[in-house]
């Protein structure tokens, strides 16, 4: 949280504080996901699930995958764990997530 000091002089807090962050590159985009192993992370909130249910579902419909594998975090809460993204980034040449609210 930020302080600030207003001209009156009266301090006001600014409640979204301040993000100290390296920019980093965008992955390269796939041409297509045709023969590629995916990976889909499920949050473990509700709408989340649904929506990554049904996206895996229209994404079968177009591509064929080499492999299609499914991972759970521990809570929607956490990060997910070094040893699960490390199992993950191994295991996978593209990965899905989603958060719904």
């Amino acid at each position: 949280m930020v302080m600030i000091r207003l001209e009156t002089g009266q301090i006001a807090y600014d409640p979204r504080g301040v993000v100290n962050a390296e920019p980093k590159l965008l992955a390269r985009r796939l041409s297509s996901l045709d023969g590629l192993r995916v990976g889909v992370l499920d949050n473990t909130k509700w709408n989340g699930g649904k929506l990554l249910r049904k996206t895996v579902s229209l994404m079968e419909s177009r591509y064929r995958f080499k492999a299609l594998h499914s991972y759970k975090k521990e809570s929607f809460s956490k990060n997910a764990s070094p040893e699960l993204l490390e199992q993950i980034a191994g295991e996978n040449d593209a990965v899905l997530t989603a958060i719904g609210d």
